[in-house]
């Protein structure tokens, strides 16, 4: 007889849906079918080769040892100049820490803070492992619901409403994943004068997709908007969308000095430092050349534009027009009659006739699916004529 024993902690959570399905596509490739898969957020270009050469210097070099365990110094001087030259950030590296990946930041800042009982706002639909990182640590996710009708963005007053004695955060993630939603500068400061009322609640402002917008606004962020509550907000970034970088597993986040010295004490007796030759690869990529993005922002509009226009041509499909990132939340209400209201079910049916797509259910909405078009224009429009197909 096989003992297990689960923490309660993790039998609060339960897998990441989007990795789920990412990796059954690809269980069902090696089984010899033909999946495209539209579920992973992942640019499909090349890692820019200024950031490859940085790498193989760093082996050369034999760079292969312990490193601080909250980042290197090189590193997080350029996370420093990166803050404030791409989101107008001023902060010193002493208050930057490098993690594997913005996802071990945000568990990190959560896993310091948030006790059992504290309230946590997500808005949604969320990314997937928002609610399961608060619930990890035994908070309770309060839920702030949008929707496409207002671009799935929220009023300072719905955002008052949902603060209570007991909350402790609130997430903010702009442009959004699953959503592509833009929060534009004066959504933000009507943010920011709301939380000047609640003095106990912090921000987690996640932009890992910032250089991904397609207004013609730039980017705007609460550390910026609001610069009086700097010490409230952590603000998270990194390399793996910007500069396809997914497999090195680096972010950075920058915050209140007390904040990231807690982060840092945690990763400390957990994973300790992020890889070597990574951390080498995310200067390079930093402080190198960033002109490429303007090509690269360009195709993912195109993309975008092409994915829009189909999914809307399809009967009982429809999605809005994202503003950011590369994902459309794909509302698929009509149809849910013939899938019992289940859209876990849909995205199956979808994985039968060769697309991987994840449900709207995973991200805290329902009736519909997330596509991403993170991909090149042939393999989308391969795609949506299979999905056009399963839907007949």
């Amino acid at each position: 007889m096989k003992v297990q024993h689960l923490s309660q902690a993790l039998q609060r959570i339960e897998a990441s849906p989007t990795t789920a399905m990412t990796d059954r596509a690809s269980e069902l490739r090696a089984e010899g079918r033909d999946i495209i898969s539209l579920s992973v957020g992942e640019p499909d270009f090349p890692t820019p080769p200024h950031v490859i050469e940085a790498a193989k210097a760093a082996l050369d070099a034999g760079d292969t040892r312990y490193t601080p365990v909250v980042g290197t110094a090189a590193l997080r001087k350029a996370a420093a100049l990166h803050f404030e030259r791409d989101l107008g950030i001023a902060t010193d590296p002493s208050r930057v820490i490098v993690t594997a990946g913005g996802k071990q930041a945000i568990f990190e800042a959560l896993a310091a803070t948030v006790s059992a009982g504290d309230e946590v706002i997500v808005p949604s639909p969320w990314w997937v492992s928002y609610p399961q990182m608060v619930r990890f640590c035994g908070g309770t996710v309060a839920p702030l619901r949008t929707s496409a009708r207002n671009n799935f963005r929220f009023s300072p007053s719905e955002l008052e409403a949902l603060i209570t004695p007991r909350t402790n955060w609130l997430m903010l993630n702009s442009p959004g994943n699953p959503t592509g939603a833009v929060f534009p500068a004066d959504m933000l400061r009507g943010i920011g004068d709301v939380l000047r009322r609640h003095p106990q609640v912090l921000v987690l402002s996640d932009d890992i997709y910032s250089p991904l917008i397609y207004t013609e606004a730039p980017h705007a962020t609460l550390a910026v908007e609001c610069p009086d509550l700097a010490d409230r907000i952590c603000t998270v970034s990194g390399v793996s969308k910007s500069h396809a970088m997914t497999g090195f597993r680096i972010g950075v986040a920058t915050g209140p000095d007390w904040l990231v010295k807690a982060m840092g004490k945690l990763q400390s007796n957990s994973s300790g430092n992020p890889a070597s030759i990574s951390q080498a690869a995310a200067v390079a990529a930093f402080e190198g050349p960033q002109d490429f993005l303007a090509d690269w922002r360009e195709a993912f509009r195109r993309r975008r534009d092409l994915v829009v226009a189909r999914v809307n041509a399809i009967p009982g499909l429809s999605t809005p027009v994202p503003d950011g990132a590369f994902y459309c939340l794909v509302d698929a209400a009509p149809l849910m009659n013939r899938f019992g209201g289940d859209d876990g079910k849909l995205a199956l049916h979808l994985l039968d006739h060769g697309v991987a797509t994840v449900a709207a259910s995973a991200f805290g909405g329902k009736d519909g699916f997330r596509i991403s078009f993170a991909a090149d224009e042939a393999v989308l429009v391969e795609a949506l004529d299979r999905i056009d197909k399963a839907l007949a």
